[in-house]
């Protein structure tokens, strides 16, 4: 059920996506014969009073046709209700509806979000939490008696802090102290121990004690107390979301070789939603806003097949006073749009592969 969920997600998405191009266009009084989900073969469609609504055989997008580009049309060329014969604004409104669509429903998801469950936030606590015990790693801390859910405040004396910072301070006192005893001050429950522990070195020479650890916190819910409350915290995730998702592009484009695997196709991302989708509502939720804000980000890339690129094109055309050759701008898109489905078959093979169920059943 939650996989189905996942894909609703998705499906629901991408045609919030188009949607946001056939709207931007029939607004404005502008043809747009063609409304499909999907690319390839035609499963369903539908034959409206203008425009042919379909659903295609590869769930990898969609896209909004127009009669400029159908040579079967029966609209004269220079029609000026024809997408190609209005001006850089009206068009450029077109194709950047759908990236403004889909930031404008991650916001509505956010919204929907905070009103219903709140947003989860972390409210940490002084020392580090000890998740568990691996023995298998070290027997050190099992010797010395720390135990799961103990949380570690101080080292020799020393107070740890919180977060993040907390962890990196404790796992530093344990490396550089193989075979050397420290103490650690430790609250258990209403208690508060003093417990030794001595590191073993492992095959670097670094100590190790056989615990996982944590950050000692815990997690509340953010709810919102009225509509213009909910608004504001909704404004505030949707900023971090968005800087976070043009961050973690930058990082990819900067650092490819090293990022290039963490690149998710549809099914990866399927199953991230799915096993988020079985958590609760709110997860499901908050999944669909960040991918709308992915697919957002990602489509005004000044990349060909992609929105950017049909803006960059618009971009030239106002420099130079005139478009670009037609033959030029028809060999780039198809050649973007080639490359991007060849792209999204591969991670859909390479996902599939490197799905537990299918692992399993190749061994």
């Amino acid at each position: 059920m939650s996989t189905l969920a996942a894909i609703g997600v998705l499906a629901v998405l991408i045609f919030v996506h188009e949607l946001g191009h056939f709207l931007a266009a029939r607004l404005q009084g502008i043809y747009a014969n063609k409304f499909s989900l999907g690319f390839g073969p035609v499963l369903l469609k539908y034959q409206g009073k203008q425009t042919e609504y379909a659903l295609r055989a590869l769930p990898l997008g969609g896209f909004v046709g127009f009669p400029d580009d159908d040579p079967d049309s029966d609209i004269p060329p220079n029609d000026p209700n024809l997408l190609h014969n209005r001006p850089l604004l009206d068009r450029a409104i077109v194709i950047s509806a759908g990236v403004i669509s889909n930031l404008i429903f991650a916001y509505f998801l956010f919204v929907v979000q905070v009103s219903v469950s709140g947003f989860q936030q972390i409210d940490y606590h002084p020392g580090v939490t000890v998740s568990g015990i691996a023995e298998n790693l070290s027997t050190a801390a099992g010797k010395a008696g720390l135990q799961a859910n103990d949380i570690i405040v101080a080292v020799d004396g020393d107070r740890l802090g919180s977060a993040k910072p907390a962890i990196v301070k404790l796992m530093a006192e344990i490396q550089d102290h193989p075979q050397q005893p420290i103490v650690f001050e430790v609250q258990r429950g209403t208690e508060t121990l003093n417990l030794q522990v001595t590191p073993d070195p492992n095959a670097e020479g670094k100590g190790q004690i056989g615990v996982k650890l944590a950050p000692n916190a815990d997690i509340i819910l953010d709810r919102a107390q009225s509509p213009i409350d909910a608004l504001g915290k909704a404004a505030t995730e949707f900023e971090r979301v968005v800087v976070l998702t043009v961050q973690g592009l930058s990082q990819l484009v900067t650092n490819f070789g090293e990022t290039a695997t963490q690149v998710a196709g549809p099914i990866k991302i399927v199953e991230i939603g799915s096993n988020i989708a079985s958590t609760n509502i709110a997860g499901l939720l908050q999944f669909g806003a960040l991918i709308s804000i992915n697919l957002a980000v990602m489509n005004i890339l000044p990349l060909p097949a992609l929105d950017g690129g049909q803006l960059a094109f618009l971009l030239f055309e106002a420099l130079l006073g005139k478009p670009l050759p037609s033959k030029l701008q028809d060999t780039v898109m198809q050649t973007g749009l080639f490359l991007l489905l060849g792209l999204g078959v591969f991670l859909v093979i390479r996902d599939t592969a490197n799905l537990a169920g299918v692992q399993q059943f190749f061994k």
